[in-house]
């Protein structure tokens, strides 16, 4: 039997079947999927067959070729990896620019990482409600400088409302994926699209500004107006993984289109005489906070920047 991955808790998978029923399932032993050492060798948003056993659980016995997926590098770094979600039509990174800050190195790097995987992705600025004027101002420039690379950008307040609207219809017929730091407001703009679900909303820790976990494991939802909704838990860094030192122009698409009048063909965008990266750098034609990303990401692809896996 054939079904989908919509919720993940660690140790058990619930699978939506295609005659929409539910199946708790486990998987057997070492699974894994070629070529992937993950913490999750499932993901949710995974098209999966299943067998079911004598009683009300079942197992996953393959997975079928995945789309695309988002993936980061694991907090626990002898497991490489962990798949955020698979199969996704576009990601809504959700950030806020007060109680807590989120760095553009964090969105970069998500970017990045969404470029690479071949996921479309729409950054949503949320708590512009409780910004002042000069916050404004500089979330209007981070919106402008995200817009003129390429990607959507959408202002929002899940505490009045704006906005959300705009997101309904953008989710509308797709699967979603909802994905940002932990205290952003991922939850409550979740509640404002799907308030039947009443998911639970944290606080920000008034010592470190942070937010604190409030999701603890991914789920997909089915939204009415079709589609999906996928729920993820908030993430602290976000660490990129399989990025050859070569390959990370291919992921920031302003730097890409300019390095075409480098000078050398493997030109790293750091040193080189002639490089057209750097002199749009100190020329401000590509952003100074874009490009030091495109360094953070390549210092993640030296060799030995992390241990090594068991």
């Amino acid at each position: 039997m054939k079904g989908l991955v919509v919720k993940n808790t660690g140790s058990w998978y619930i699978v939506e079947c295609e005659d929409g029923s539910l199946a708790n399932c486990k998987i057997k032993g070492n699974f894994r999927i070629k070529g992937i050492r993950t913490t999750n060798p499932v993901a949710v948003g995974d098209r999966v067959v299943i067998t079911q056993n004598g009683d009300d659980s079942a197992f996953i016995t393959s997975i079928e070729p995945r789309r695309n997926y988002i993936i980061r590098r694991a907090s626990n770094l002898s497991k490489e990896s962990h798949i955020i979600a698979s199969n996704i039509d576009q990601a809504f990174l959700i950030v806020s620019f007060k109680e807590p800050l989120t760095s553009t190195t964090f969105i970069d790097r998500f970017l990045a990482t969404s470029e690479a995987y071949r996921v479309d992705t729409i950054l949503v600025i949320n708590k512009i409600d409780i910004l002042d004027a000069d916050e404004i101002e500089y979330a209007e420039a981070v919106k402008n400088l995200y817009e003129t690379i390429g990607y959507g950008v959408v202002m929002v307040s899940a505490k009045t409302g704006e906005g959300i609207s705009e997101l309904q219809k953008l989710m509308k017929d797709k699967t979603t994926l909802f994905s940002g730091n932990s205290g952003v407001g991922k939850s409550t703009i979740i509640n404002c699209i799907l308030p039947d679900l009443n998911i639970k909303t944290g606080d920000v820790s008034t010592t470190h500004h942070t937010g604190m976990h409030t999701t603890t494991f991914s789920q997909m939802y089915r939204l009415e107006s079709g589609g999906y909704l996928i729920d993820t838990p908030g993430v602290k860094g976000f660490g990129t993984i399989d990025f050859k030192s070569q390959e990370v122009a291919h992921y920031f698409p302003e730097i890409f289109k300019i390095s075409e009048n480098c000078k050398y063909n493997n030109c790293t965008h750091t040193h080189e005489p002639g490089c057209a990266v750097l002199k749009a750098v100190e020329e401000a034609y590509i952003s100074g906070s874009r490009y030091s990303s495109y360094l953070s990401i390549m210092e993640d692809s030296s060799e030995d920047k992390y241990r090594k896996a068991f």
